[in-house]
C-alpha cells in the first residue's frame, strides 16, 4: 500500500518593517573607492581630449548642409581666448583703452611703433569698434580695430611684439529680388518693401533718362529688381548692383537689363530690345526736388516785380543738394555772372549747351576747358544773384535757342553692339525668369545662391 506523502511547507520569515535591513559590510567599503575610480576617469578622458583639440586644432569646416560640431563646446571646455567688444568714445585715445588691459605709457608706446609702418595708431576715430582677445590666463593676445566699413588693423602677439596687418572683412554676395508699389515717395515704397533708399537712389540713377524721380511717378506704379545684396559678418553692408529692373509709370512699362561687353569690360544698360536706356540728356540735373517754375515765354519775375519769359526750369531744394551734369560735355564758364549768381555752363554734342543758375558752390575740379560726364557733380545747390530762395534755374540751349528741357525728345546713346545679342538675349532670359518665379508684392525675398552671371 503506498502512501502519499505531502511536501513540507517552507517556514515563513515573520517581517519586521521597523526594523532596517543592515549593509553588506564589503559593498559599502568598496561605493568609495568606486566612486574615486569614476572621477580619476572621467578627468583623464577629459584632459586627453583636451590636448588632442589643441594640439591639432580644431576640427576641418562642415558644409554648409551639415551641423557645426565642436570638440571643446562638446566636452564644455573654456575656448583658447575670450573675446570683448567696445565702441570707442570720444575723446578716449588708445592709452586709456588698453589702460584697462595692464598696458602701462611703455607698452601702448611700443605697440604703436610697432604697427606704424602699416596702420598708425594715434589717427583711431570715435565710433569705430575695437575687439580684444585674451588668453584663459587673461594676457591680451590679439587687438582688432575697425579702420573702416570695409577694412580692420590685426595686432598679433608674436614673441614679445605685436605683428600689424590690415586685413578685409569677409564680405558675401547674395542675388535678391524685391517688388513693390508707389504710394507717395520711391524711397519711403523701397523702406515698406523691405530694402532702404541706397537701393532706390540705384534705381532712380538708371531710370533718370527717362523719368523725373520728383514730379513722374503717380501712385499705384509699380517696382521690381533683381540686384545683389553685400553681407559683411552675415549681416546687411549695402547693395553692389542692380542687374534687372522694371518700373510702370502712368502706364508705360520700363526695363532695365546690366550687360556688361566680355571685351571692353565696359557696362550699360538696355532694355530688352537692346536700346541702351541713356539718352543725350538726363531728364533732371537732381535726383529729387520740386519744380516751383517751369519753361515760360511771360511770368511773373518776384525780384524785378515784373511779367518777362522764363526759359529754364526751376527746382527748389536745400541748399548744397549735389547737381549734376546732364549730359557729357565741356565746362565753357564757371563763375559769377550778375543775376544768375555762381554759374556753370557745359557744351555739348550737336550745339546744345546747358546752364545751371544760382548755385553756392563748384564742383570738384569744375572750371573753364574741364570735360565732364553725365550724372557728374557740377556745382551745389544755392540761392546766389537775383534768387529769393534756394533753388537751382536749369536751361538747355540748341544752336543758340532755348529750348524746354521738360518737353525735349533727346535721342538715345549706342545700342547694344550687334555680335552681343545672343548672349544678352541668354542672359535677359535668365534675369525675368527669376524675377518670374521669386518676386512676391511688397516684400523682399529670400536670397538665392549657386547661380553665375556675366
Amino acid at each position: 500500500m503506498t502512501v502519499s506523502r505531502k511536501k513540507k511547507a517552507p517556514a515563513r520569515r515573520s517581517l519586521n518593517l521597523h526594523r532596517p535591513i543592515p549593509r553588506r559590510k564589503t559593498a559599502a567599503k568598496k561605493r568609495p573607492l568606486l566612486l574615486v575610480l569614476s572621477l580619476v576617469g572621467l578627468l583623464a578622458f577629459s584632459l586627453a581630449a583636451y590636448l588632442i583639440f589643441h594640439r591639432t586644432g580644431p576640427p576641418p569646416q562642415k558644409t554648409a548642409a551639415s551641423p557645426s560640431f565642436s570638440l571643446a563646446q562638446w566636452l564644455r571646455l573654456p575656448a583658447p581666448y575670450s573675446e570683448r567688444k567696445e565702441v570707442i568714445p570720444p575723446g578716449q585715445t588708445l592709452a586709456g583703452i588698453l589702460s584697462g588691459y595692464g598696458f602701462g605709457p611703455a607698452d601702448v608706446h611700443n605697440l604703436m611703433e610697432q604697427s606704424r609702418s602699416v596702420f598708425d595708431l594715434s589717427s583711431i576715430k570715435a565710433g569705430r569698434q575695437m575687439r580684444f582677445y585674451q588668453d584663459p590666463q587673461g594676457r591680451l593676445e590679439v587687438i582688432e580695430y575697425d579702420i573702416n566699413d570695409t577694412d580692420f588693423l590685426r595686432l598679433r602677439r608674436s614673441g614679445g611684439m605685436f605683428r600689424a596687418e590690415v586685413l578685409k572683412f569677409p564680405v558675401e554676395i547674395r542675388l535678391a529680388a524685391v517688388e513693390g508699389q508707389i504710394e507717395d515717395f520711391l524711397i519711403s515704397s523701397f523702406d515698406r518693401a523691405g530694402e532702404n533708399g541706397l537701393l532706390a537712389l540705384d534705381f532712380a540713377e538708371i531710370f533718370a533718362w527717362d523719368v523725373d524721380f520728383y514730379i513722374d511717378p503717380q501712385r499705384g506704379d509699380r517696382f521690381r529688381v533683381l540686384f545683389e545684396k553685400k553681407f559683411k559678418c552675415g549681416r546687411p553692408a549695402g547693395y553692389r548692383n542692380i542687374l534687372a529692373a522694371e518700373f510702370w509709370n502712368q502706364g508705360r512699362r520700363l526695363q532695365a537689363f546690366r550687360f556688361t561687353y566680355p571685351d571692353t569690360g565696359k557696362t550699360d544698360y538696355f532694355d530688352e530690345s537692346g536700346h541702351s536706356l541713356r539718352k543725350e540728356f538726363m531728364k533732371s540735373p537732381l535726383k529729387f526736388s520740386r519744380i516751383t517754375s517751369r519753361f515760360t515765354s511771360s511770368r511773373f519775375n518776384p525780384v524785378s516785380k515784373i511779367y518777362r519769359a522764363h526759359y529754364g526750369v526751376d527746382y527748389a531744394a536745400p541748399v548744397g543738394t549735389p547737381v549734376r551734369a546732364t549730359a557729357d560735355g565741356k565746362v565753357l564758364t564757371a563763375g559769377w555772372s550778375g543775376g544768375a549768381g555762381r554759374l556753370v555752363t557745359l557744351q555739348h554734342k550737336a550745339g546744345y549747351e546747358t546752364m545751371y543758375l544760382h548755385l553756392s558752390g563748384f564742383g570738384e575740379g569744375i572750371g573753364a576747358g574741364a570735360q565732364v560726364l553725365s550724372g557728374q557733380v557740377i556745382g551745389y545747390v544755392g540761392t546766389s544773384g537775383d534768387s529769393t530762395g534756394p533753388h537751382l534755374d536749369y536751361r538747355i540751349l540748341q544752336h543758340g535757342k532755348y529750348i524746354n528741357p521738360l518737353a525735349g525728345r533727346f535721342n538715345p546713346a549706342q545700342p547694344l553692339r550687334p555680335e552681343f545679342r545672343k548672349p544678352f538675349d541668354r542672359q535677359t532670359a535668365e534675369y525675368n525668369l527669376i524675377l518670374d518665379i521669386n518676386v512676391l508684392p511688397g516684400r523682399a525675398l529670400a536670397f538665392l545662391s549657386g547661380l553665375s552671371f556675366h
